[in-house]
């Protein structure tokens, strides 16, 4: 397998993308050669979220926000994270993310270790 050094977002497919519904591309995954780790560049629109609501994760989980301002709950917990914030979800950690604002949110999302890719990636909760 050849793995590629340089992993870029797919702009044209960005922006073809309904900016009502929620964009993703995997950066890095198994299917790319990923060993350790699972990222994923994420546009979330206006008033969307985690499509599974409150979940858990067999990984740990963290959200470096790039633009925009997202909401999160974190087992119960709930705050804000701007541009430049760094959310840490834990493995087995209930939690949800959204966007109340009025402009897209976009996040990567780093996964560790990787996801198996039998599983799906989070299981809902209550």
């Amino acid at each position: 397998m050849s793995i590629e050094y340089l992993r870029e977002v797919d702009f044209d497919a960005l922006e073809a993308a309904p900016a009502t519904e929620r964009f993703s591309q995997r950066l890095v995954d198994g299917a790319s050669g990923g060993k350790e780790c699972m990222i994923v560049f994420i546009r979330t629109p206006p008033q969307g979220g985690s499509p599974a609501g409150m979940h858990v994760h067999d990984f740990d989980q963290h959200f470096y926000i790039l633009s925009g301002t997202m909401s999160f709950d974190v087992d119960g917990s709930e705050f804000e994270g701007g541009a430049g914030s760094l959310v840490y979800f834990p493995t087995g950690v209930p939690h949800r993310n959204w966007n109340a604002g009025a402009e897209p949110t976009i996040h990567l999302a780093v996964n560790a270790p990787l996801p198996d890719p039998d599983k799906p990636i989070g299981r809902p909760v209550g």
